[in-house]
């Protein structure tokens, strides 16, 4: 880093006329840190610049500025003697000093800037102005080209931003005819005055035999598309489902606080304003190459800031460095950074894993495109990997009853610092026609499942990975799906690690569509309460004494018990601490019957994870009804010795370095109701 840089960020604090405080961000030395080298001395001037009080909000009366100056200069001049001073009543910790690697300059009297143990997590890390670049031709090229096809595309007869790269004459087709109908221009005007509103069509996907709604029902294999649209104005999404044989829009439906997965052209410019803003290169010590940036497409929030107040489209190109990953929030709404923010991710003792033991062709024509049957145990059923859903299955029977129309993990909310809010939301599925930031692996592989060498039932597993996992800021999921031969079943989530930090929550949301109307009641610690209308209910610690918590029951008394995980499934699972939403029922609606975009926010640590926006106005009743059951299961990731827990590392193995896991599971077991049950 220039020396300049680090004079830049030298800031004083003045809490009063009489208390003023030299500081110096502790987040600039991290690249230093991370190199294992003494950061440079620093020369202390008096220019105007550092007279300025950046912080300080309000009126600001010229007397106590003309009170706080002298007061600085005198903190200055202890500061140019060696000293950290303090003026007035508050302490300043003593630095441990470090033995400097280059001898001091004898004729100029300087600051030795100490390098202390680094705490990442109670960092709250820098944000930006926030001001947008002037001059985007030379400094932003990427951004300043589409927002000229922004502006021109709002003064067209239709105000849609079209998608230009990567379609094949099919997919444009389908754009060509989505943009065309009334109900899709509909979603780019305001309602009340019919003003364009800044619209884009994110992405146009061939609909998969597991991605379908009522209107689509009749597609046939390569003829129906998806056109996915975003309004920047109202942060919605309008998803039109086109057939191109027949030339005709089957479908429109539209979901607010709901935001597409993102084109590559978008990516690019997330990219572009992360590696050129002046608060990234600063933090990293040089300009990062875009090559460096890491989970570029992966939407994010910062607690309390635009992303999370104004719902804005942002994302988070992270950049890895040793033990370290510099997160840099872009707002693609405003074409700004929001700012950046360090966390560790632990050491790394080995190269990225990058071999691929299947095509991602093969996976997809298999798996993606066409729907796989399973009969064993007594269970019937369909499975597909979806877009972004991860692996969904279908038509679920035991002893040819049906049991589920389907069940997904519809997203993993990953956040970090329970302080500052900010994370991911990963969307996993297929390799191909897709923007899921972590992809299948392989095809999905069927296991039994052993008490001692007793067959119990079966397992159905797909695993998704990043391509580099076990790398920092790349990760590794599983959907799993057991089946037991008495009729229970259980959906599980499993991370192995490793994420972008040791401080993450993480929280997959899945949904689980029954088969046939339900009545679903809760365990208040004595008596089974019945829920009448749509409703969540927080983690609670009521359980029978086997364990249950959920109860859905038919109008002949038939259903199951769900009994969330406790660690009482020895699998190593820590316990689910869910939060449990129950919707009606619409396969008519953007509710998960066909491959939902990603719903809620990554960083949330309370019930706003998504579900809760199925969920009416007015709640509707649920007595009797098709239903939908939310799961939102809650993890912590540890990789203290001995606790690894949602982690990941590479250990050495015959010489050669192997990744070693460290899975975090979670799900409910789903038990059969006995007839003398109830």
């Amino acid at each position: 880093m220039a020396h300049h840089a680090l004079y830049a960020m030298l800031r004083y604090n003045c809490e009063s006329s009489n208390n003023c405080r030299l500081t110096f961000p502790r987040q600039a030395l991290y690249p230093y840190r991370m190199m294992k080298i003494n950061p440079p001395r620093i020369r202390i001037h008096t220019e105007p610049d550092l007279m300025r009080q950046p912080h300080h909000r309000g009126s600001g009366s010229s007397a106590s500025q003309r009170l706080a100056t002298p007061v600085l200069l005198a903190c200055l001049a202890l500061v140019m003697f060696g000293l950290l001073a303090a003026c007035g009543d508050e302490a300043t910790a003593t630095p441990v000093p470090v033995p400097p690697t280059v001898a001091a300059t004898p004729t100029v009297r300087t600051v030795r800037v100490v390098q202390r143990a680094p705490t990442p997590t109670a960092e709250p890390g820098e944000l930006s102005v926030r001001t947008p670049p002037t001059a985007l031709t030379e400094t932003l090229p990427t951004l300043a080209a589409h927002l000229v096809r922004v502006r021109s595309a709002l003064q067209q007869p239709v105000p849609i931003l079209s998608l230009e790269e990567g379609l094949d004459d099919q997919q444009k087709l389908a754009q060509s005819i989505a943009l065309q109908d009334p109900r899709v221009q509909a979603e780019s005007r305001a309602v009340d005055t019919q003003a364009p509103l800044r619209s884009e069509i994110f992405g146009v996907y061939p609909v998969s035999a597991g991605d379908t709604i009522s209107g689509t029902l009749g597609c046939q294999p390569g003829t129906c598309y998806r056109v996915e649209m975003y309004n920047y104005a109202y942060n919605s999404a309008t998803l039109a489902y086109v057939d191109v044989t027949k030339r005709q829009v089957l479908a429109v439906n539209s979901s607010v606080d709901t935001q597409p997965d993102l084109p590559p052209e978008l990516v690019n410019i997330a990219r572009e304003i992360a590696i050129n803003a002046p608060e990234v290169s600063a933090a990293w010590g040089a300009k990062p190459g875009a090559q460096e940036a890491v989970m570029a497409a992966t939407k994010t929030a910062l607690s309390k800031s635009r992303c999370e107040r104004s719902k804005h489209l942002c994302v988070a190109p992270t950049f890895v460095k040793g033990e370290w990953a510099l997160w840099a929030i872009v707002d693609l709404t405003e074409g700004t950074l929001v700012g950046v923010r360090w966390t560790t991710v632990g050491e790394v003792k080995a190269p990225a894993i990058t071999e691929k033991r299947l095509e991602d062709e093969v996976v997809s024509k298999k798996y993606c495109e066409t729907t796989n049957q399973v009969e064993q145990d007594g269970w019937q059923l369909e499975y597909i990997i979806t877009s972004s859903d991860g692996l969904r299955i279908l038509n679920v029977r035991y002893q040819g009853q049906p049991v589920l129309d389907s069940a997904a993990v519809v997203d993993w909310h990953v956040s970090y610092s329970t302080r500052e809010g900010f994370g991911y939301s990963d969307a996993i599925g297929c390799p191909t026609f897709s923007q899921a930031a972590v992809v299948a692996f392989n095809g999905p592989s069927i296991t039994p499942i052993k008490v001692g060498e007793e067959v119990i039932g079966f397992a159905l597993t797909q695993d998704f990975r990043s391509e580099v996992w076990p790398q920092p800021c790349n990760y590794y999921y599983q959907n799993r799906y057991e089946f037991y031969r008495d009729g229970s079943f259980r959906p599980v989530m499993i991370n192995l690690g490793r994420g972008c930090g040791n401080d993450g929550w993480y929280r997959p949301v899945l949904r689980l569509a029954l088969a046939g109307d339900y009545r679903f009641a809760t365990w208040d610690g004595s008596a089974w309460q019945p829920w009448q209308t749509e409703r969540w209910q927080p983690p609670a610690d009521k359980f029978t004494p086997e364990g249950y918590q959920f109860r859905v029951t038919n109008a002949a008394g038939a259903g199951y018990y769900l009994e969330p995980a406790r660690g009482q499934f020895n699998d190593g699972g820590r316990g689910d601490t869910p939060f449990v939403y129950v919707t009606r029922r619409h396969p008519d609606r953007e509710e998960g019957d066909a491959d939902l975009i990603t719903i809620g926010s990554c960083c949330n640590n309370d019930y706003q994870q998504g579900p809760e926006k199925f969920i009416d106005a007015t709640p509707e009743s649920i007595d009797n009804t098709p239903i939908v059951i939310w799961y939102v299961a809650q993890m912590k990731n540890d990789n203290s010795m001995g606790r690894e827990y949602c982690w990941a590392d590479s250990v050495l193995e015959n010489g050669v370095y192997v990744p070693k896991t460290y899975p975090c599971r979670a799900g409910p077991m789903i038990r059969p109701i006995k007839p003398t049950g109830g």
